[in-house]
């Protein structure tokens, strides 16, 4: 993983005693609340409900044991013992004192990590394959890329008072694991028919109040030229941009307004001028960042069966253990889903085990999901039952990797001061009506998602099931929505019907469920069958 030099360390280190200024001066009265909240947004701190939140950034979703210990010393000492991953791989605390944050943020730096692009009309944490560098089907591994756009905009000024917030993606394999559609720039590393690697470029994906799926606008990038191409497709953005209202600000819209052909022709004329200005990178530069994410000293002549005589640790192995590209390893996913608990949510002395045991057992590397999951990338096949045994005493061994108890969910309005419902109990009725591991595993593969309000940050749009929480004249009410995906097949979910209250929402779900169960081919996943079938017979299984 990348390794901060001086300059890293100095440009962290300076804002933190920058933000330590402001913060003083906020606590002092010299700033008031308008002036102060256009800093602390830069800095990832939140004004929610009942305290400040703070969002910390994991870089396309990678960390080590070193920098998830100070992650739970974190959770102790600031906040109230946990942590909560979300669906930008990140780590957010949810009750934060002001006066505590500067040394909060000195501490993170300590361990080469801050909070910069976590908020605000900036460009946000780069996301990627949480599998990077690890996946056996990927053509190369995709975090060089992301470490070097992550550089190429942190502080560059024109992107620094940006219309709304930017999300990038980037992956390098078939099986799109990072939701890559549904942002507004992301790039699939390819090959041409040359033999070249290049990226596949998309534009103008987002969800939220106006949801929309990226367009392809262009097939092949050289990935020389990633610099200028991102350049022009935020300077036609900045160009062009509803800066007059919040809700049309976002690039999607203006893809969206201006057509596929037209922002593409807009973005290649800007291209030209770019690339003949010659401030591209230079193949030095990614050789020197690509350096640090070089293979680890894989052990050579591993065996490759894995004893599954336990029934327990088979059936976790079944569904948390994915494929790796080197011979006698596996990637292991930890759930953080339990049956009645908080999507995504870690206590300090659980991410305690889970830095132990990247470090003893998966070369001192770990990753956070969009799915607000943890992996352990590199994990030898031989010690596979240790680490799950491990997991079974920390309570992290649920074996439901994409199965209907893995909801993602946002804080909701137990936390959230824009959200109009309450995501995190919907969340745990679900899995708890859904509790009993043989009918998980009948059901098979079902993504459920849930957005406590139409900002989207539970990924509704992109469910197989998707629950958007509104408000129905002071009341919680619950939207229910069919046939989203976020993977390689991205389509967008749609609104079945009248929503529900919480407790009915629960039912419709499983009303949905069982009407699939009844009507499904073999094999055949939630979202085949909807596809298959349409939204009519649901929705008659579902209202009556």
């Amino acid at each position: 993983m990348y390794r901060y030099d001086k300059y890293d360390q100095a440009m962290v280190d300076t804002r933190v005693e920058e933000f330590r200024d402001q913060t003083r001066r906020r606590l002092d009265g010299k700033l008031t609340e308008d002036q102060f909240k256009p800093l602390r947004l830069k800095n990832g701190l939140y004004l929610q409900l009942h305290a400040y939140m703070l969002r910390v950034a994991i870089p396309y979703g990678t960390l080590n044991s070193a920098q998830l210990r100070t992650l739970a010393d974190i959770a102790r000492r600031y906040d109230r013992g946990y942590g909560h991953f979300t669906t930008r791989q990140n780590i957010q605390y949810n009750w934060i004192k002001l006066e505590e944050a500067p040394d909060l943020l000195a501490d993170l730096a300590k361990v080469e990590m801050h909070a910069i692009q976590t908020s605000g009309e900036s460009i946000r944490n780069i996301s990627s394959d949480q599998y990077a560098g690890a996946a056996a089907d990927e053509l190369i591994d995709p975090r060089p890329w992301c470490e070097m756009l992550r550089q190429m905009t942190t502080f560059m000024p024109e992107f620094n008072y940006l219309p709304r917030k930017f999300k990038i993606a980037v992956i390098a394999s078939a099986e799109d694991r990072a939701a890559l559609r549904w942002h507004d720039f992301a790039l699939r590393i390819i090959r041409n028919a040359e033999g070249e690697i290049g990226f596949q470029v998309f534009a103008g994906g987002g969800m939220g109040r106006t949801p929309f799926i990226a367009y392809r606008i262009r097939e092949f990038l050289p990935t020389q030229h990633i610099f200028s191409y991102l350049q022009a497709v935020l300077r036609v953005w900045n160009r062009h941009a509803r800066r007059d209202n919040i809700h049309k600000q976002r690039m999607k819209i203006l893809v969206h307004d201006l057509g596929q052909e037209e922002f593409t022709r807009q973005v290649e004329e800007a291209f030209a001028h770019f690339v003949s200005l010659g401030e591209d990178f230079p193949q030095a530069e990614y050789d020197r960042i690509a350096a640090y994410f070089a293979p680890p000293p894989f052990e050579q002549g591993l065996g490759e069966n894995i004893d599954l005589s336990d029934p327990a640790f088979a059936a976790w192995v079944k569904q948390q253990v994915v494929a790796h590209k080197a011979p006698g390893y596996a990637i292991a996913n930890i759930s953080l889903k339990p049956v009645g608990g908080i999507p995504g949510d870690i206590s300090a002395e659980q991410m305690e085990v889970v830095a132990d045991l990247a470090k003893r057992y998966s070369f001192d590397e770990l990753r956070a999901t969009h799915a607000q999951n943890l992996v352990l990338p590199h994990v030898r096949k031989r010690d596979l039952y240790a680490v799950w045994q491990a997991l079974v005493a920390a309570g992290l061994a649920d074996a439901n990797l994409d199965l209907i108890s893995d909801i993602i969910a946002c804080p909701g309005l137990d936390y959230c001061s824009l959200a109009n419902a309450r995501s995190i109990p919907v969340a745990q009725k679900i899995a708890e009506r859904f509790a009993d591991p043989a009918r998980q595993a009948d059901i098979g593969e079902l993504k459920i998602k849930v957005s406590g309000c139409i900002n989207a940050c539970g990924h509704h749009h992109a469910g197989n099931i998707g629950i958007l929480g509104v408000d129905r004249k002071g009341s919680e009410s619950y939207q229910l929505l069919l046939g989203g995906s976020g993977d390689e097949d991205t389509t967008q979910a749609k609104i079945a019907g009248p929503g529900f209250d919480e407790a009915g929402i629960v039912d419709a779900i499983e009303r949905a469920v069982e009407h699939y169960r009844a009507i499904r081919n073999q094999d055949e996943r939630f979202i085949d069958t909807y596809r298959r079938v349409g939204m009519d017979g649901f929705k008659e299984a579902i209202y009556g």
